[in-house]
């Protein structure tokens, strides 16, 4: 069995590109930090193709390392330059209340409330720990952050945190589970081109706090 230092590892680097989703100014930058994480989930669908031999996760590592890591990536690049959206829009929050509120998840996460989560697989309590806090900032990312294209890569990154937790829970060898998540990540490039374009074309502004004065 993989050594789980090096699963941890892996989940630990995705922790920290979601912790530079939340505190980079530079939509570059967030960029860089999805495709990073997104390369670590590839990583473990490879670890999970290794002990399990399924010819299913394969794809999934193919898929994911193609969409995920190169041409999501590439995609949110190009609107990024055809709208000169270089910095992202100020979160909510200031930043010490935001790494505090991170914190607190994490701790929550690796609480006595979640262990009969975190112990559907008892080997990985600890990195469905992890996993259960990846998908608490995710989150929080989503609430927390103004501009169009981090609310877009924080639902990515919170369907990424998901896969984790599914991945560590066993459940990635589903055939009909692998195609649900191939599904929504093309969705979700869908939803981003639109998106965006919709909201600079109609308000000069990738702000989604621009819309809070629409009537019907």
């Amino acid at each position: 069995m993989t050594s789980l230092i090096f699963l941890q590892f892996l989940v630990d680097v995705m922790f920290l590109t979601l912790v530079l989703l939340h505190l980079t100014k530079k939509n570059f930058i967030a960029v860089i930090a999805f495709g990073v994480q997104s390369l670590m989930l590839a990583m473990l669908f490879f670890v999970s193709f290794l002990e399990t031999g399924n010819r299913y996760i394969l794809l999934m590592v193919f898929f994911t390392f193609a969409i995920k890591v190169v041409l999501a990536p590439l995609f949110f690049i190009r609107l990024i330059r055809k709208y000169q959206l270089y910095f992202s829009v100020n979160t909510y929050l200031s930043m010490p209340a935001t790494l505090g509120i991170i914190a607190g998840l994490t701790f929550m996460a690796h609480s006595a409330r979640f262990v009969p989560l975190t112990q559907i697989v008892p080997e990985h309590q600890m990195l469905l720990s992890l996993a259960l806090s990846l998908i608490f900032i995710a989150l929080f990312l989503i609430i927390n952050r103004k501009e169009a294209i981090s609310q877009i890569l924080s639902v990515l990154a919170l369907e990424n945190s998901i896969v984790v937790f599914i991945i560590f829970a066993g459940l990635e060898q589903s055939p009909n589970l692998q195609i649900g998540i191939l599904f929504n990540i093309f969705v979700w490039i869908v939803i981003a081109t639109v998106f965006v374009s919709m909201i600079y074309k109609h308000f000069w502004s990738h702000d989604v706090t621009v819309m809070k004065n629409l009537t019907d």
